[in-house]
């Protein structure tokens, strides 16, 4: 049983830490609202901390799952933050979508504490999350990435060392890249296809069978052409990590055009007033009658 302290109980964080609470850890928990965390430790038991610094107090491994590069400074290096507890030989575990230079940031602040950092975001949604089965990209150093591997799998099917400090959220930027492009493609085909009078069901049944099959295409083309959009992972926040690929992208000199014109699709499904509507909406503004 391993000592850990979990920073973050949004719509990930809540059940990812769970899992590691039903595996007989020893949990301290902290959320900036505080509601979330009572209710996190009603449902699990562990125990609440007031800061994040008192949750890291004499933790084995801290995990935190924020918003964005400005939640993460704040929870890990600001004046109650975190890394202002972290011991030698800690190991911190960020599962944010955040900007590789936060990650390489703060792998050099653990460094200098004498601890290890993992830049680990993931992907899978809320779904995986809950079931236990999200996939999880890394980057930092080996040992540390063994070291906490097993904590991992608690909530992780697939995890992977990618490479150095920042290997991690560079590679949840090619993922969410990926995944745009095949949304859009996916919401046309189901456009044009009812636009030509098919039977989906039978289009679907056949062409899942070759090269154009996807996960996307597999579990969203009946709730795509339904209009049901409350999967988990929104319009809003693909937009937030698409500009950190988009700043990425203006530092390393990647063209990335089809990703430009999908981020320019999601904003006009947020004038729609489809922000909090999940990525498979790209439907919608297809369909949506002028």
């Amino acid at each position: 049983m391993s000592k850990i302290a979990w920073i973050g109980l949004g719509v990930m964080g809540f059940p990812m830490a769970g899992h590691l609470k039903t595996r007989g850890h020893d949990l301290v928990v902290f959320n900036r609202t505080r509601a979330k965390a009572e209710a996190w430790v009603a449902r699990f038991g562990g125990r609440l901390a007031a800061t994040p610094a008192q949750a890291a107090d004499g933790a084995e491994f801290v995990f935190s799952c924020v918003g964005n590069d400005n939640d993460l400074r704040e929870v890990t290096l600001g004046q109650q933050g975190a890394f202002g507890a972290l011991g030698r030989g800690a190991i911190f575990v960020d599962h944010t979508t955040a900007s590789a230079n936060i990650a390489r940031e703060l792998y050099q602040a653990a460094k200098d504490h004498g601890a290890g950092a993992l830049d680990a975001p993931v992907s899978g949604g809320q779904s995986g999350a809950e079931n236990g089965t999200l996939t999880v990209m890394a980057g930092g150093a080996e040992p540390d990435f063994q070291h906490a591997k097993p904590m991992i799998e608690a909530f992780a099917r697939t995890i992977n060392l990618i490479g150095p400090s920042g290997a991690g959220q560079l590679t949840k930027m090619v993922n969410q890249i990926c995944i745009g492009g095949l949304i859009g493609g996916l919401a046309e085909a189901l456009h044009f296809g009812t636009r030509a009078g098919l039977d989906i069901g039978k289009v679907i049944d056949t062409i899942a069978k070759g090269a154009a099959q996807s996960w996307q295409m597999d579990n969203r083309w009946q709730t795509m052409i339904g209009g049901k959009f409350d999967f988990g992972f929104a319009v809003d926040w693909v937009r937030k990590d698409f500009a950190l690929v988009f700043e990425e992208a203006r530092r390393n000199g990647a063209e990335l055009p089809v990703t430009a014109l999908v981020d320019r699709f999601y904003a006009e499904i947020q004038d729609m007033g489809g922000g909090r509507w999940d990525t498979s909406s790209q439907i919608a503004r297809l369909e949506r009658k002028e």
